[in-house]
């Protein structure tokens, strides 16, 4: 996870009750461990092992991918604003990396 997550909410400024979409990508080479190199080595597991995305303290969707899921994976949520806070993406690998990413909403 070389680069920031990419990310795109629908209305960073919603109204109470409007429901927004929230969309993002995070670069990962998502190696199963099942491939040989050039030496018929095997590529050392590098998996994504969780995303969460939380508002402020409001769990809104919990993801445990699994070797199936192909590289630079792309996640698409929608939640209804009922509050305003801090949204927050965070995501983890096999290797202990983690990418984190946060977003002001602004219920009004």
């Amino acid at each position: 996870m070389a680069r920031p997550p990419r990310i795109w909410i629908s209305n960073e400024a919603p109204a109470p009750g409007e429901v927004v979409r929230v969309r993002t990508q995070v670069v990962h080479v998502m190696e199963s461990g099942f491939r040989l190199d050039a030496e018929g080595e095997p590529i050392p597991e590098d998996l994504l092992t969780g995303f969460t995305a939380t508002l402020d303290d409001a769990l809104l969707m919990e993801w445990l991918p699994e070797t199936a899921i192909s590289q630079n994976p792309y996640i698409e949520f929608t939640f209804a604003a009922r509050q305003g806070g801090t949204l927050r993406m965070i995501w983890s690998d096999t290797k202990g990396v983690v990418a984190e990413a946060e977003r002001a909403v602004k219920v009004g």
